[in-house]
């Protein structure tokens, strides 16, 4: 397991047990892509986060939420002692971003199969402004069952949208009700330039990142765990919602040191 982002699991942990709010393990799954793409490969400014000349990342799956906001907090968009306010009634960290409170989100997300479309406009903008910045969008396996998401994807398809890149977090939640096979199969069917991933590896997340098609979207099938890193919750479906009690969260930071 990479190491290195505990730390931050740590800190998503204490914000749900403190305010018995929060996703977990969809936070989990997707922590090391999304720091990854902050940290390598992302063009930003956390002092500037509306600066034109700035790539744009949007959590589709917005119910990872925590996994977003301590990689933001992380770089400085934040302070990180507003984590502990996590889903209070005056915080702006809500369970799900919202892009007019919180600086660095670009999209509000939550009802699913919304962020993938949302990007697909903003690509197709960008590319209209002879703008050369890109657009990450990560969606959730479950959340491609979604219409909406294959019907954005074939838009971009069509549009050659080789600034859009979409960073799908297959945890294989959705198995138990609806099996989505092959995911990269299907996206390339779709005429995106698709590839598979292990989704915890860091050094494969930024190579996939940093690899472009000059006429194609790209989708990038991430091979997660949910839940990853802490053994009572990883694969299980029964901390989906649910929050730690104390006991619990040193049992968790246990396995994070």
């Amino acid at each position: 397991m990479n190491s290195s982002l505990n730390h931050l699991k740590r800190q998503a942990i204490t914000a749900t047990m403190v305010n018995k709010e929060g996703h977990l393990p969809s936070a989990f799954s997707i922590l090391d892509i999304v720091w990854t793409i902050y940290d390598r490969v992302l063009r930003y400014d956390a002092q500037n986060p509306k600066s034109d000349d700035r790539d744009r990342f949007i959590l589709s799956k917005g119910h990872g939420s925590l996994a977003l906001y301590t990689v933001l907090a992380e770089k400085g968009f934040f302070p990180a002692s507003e984590l502990n306010q996590y889903c209070t009634l005056k915080s702006r960290l809500g369970g799900h971003p919202d892009h007019n409170k919180v600086p660095g989100i670009e999209a509000s997300t939550g009802s699913l199969g919304h962020g993938l479309p949302f990007g697909v406009g903003v690509a197709m903008a960008l590319r209209i402004r002879k703008v050369d910045r890109r657009v990450f969008v990560v969606v959730g396996d479950g959340e491609c069952n979604e219409g909406s998401v294959w019907e954005a994807a074939l838009l971009a398809a069509h549009h050659q949208l080789s600034n859009l890149t979409c960073i799908v977090d297959y945890n294989h939640s959705t198995d138990r009700a609806l099996n989505m096979g092959d995911m990269a199969a299907k996206f390339s069917a779709f005429g995106w330039a698709a590839t598979t991933i292990n989704g915890h590896d860091h050094a494969a997340i930024e190579s996939a990142l940093r690899t472009r098609d000059p006429q194609k979207p790209t989708a990038i099938i991430a091979e997660t765990i949910k839940g990853h890193g802490v053994k009572q919750m990883e694969n299980n479906p029964a901390w989906h919602h649910r929050c730690p009690s104390k006991e619990e969260m040193e049992t968790m930071f246990q396995d994070l040191t």
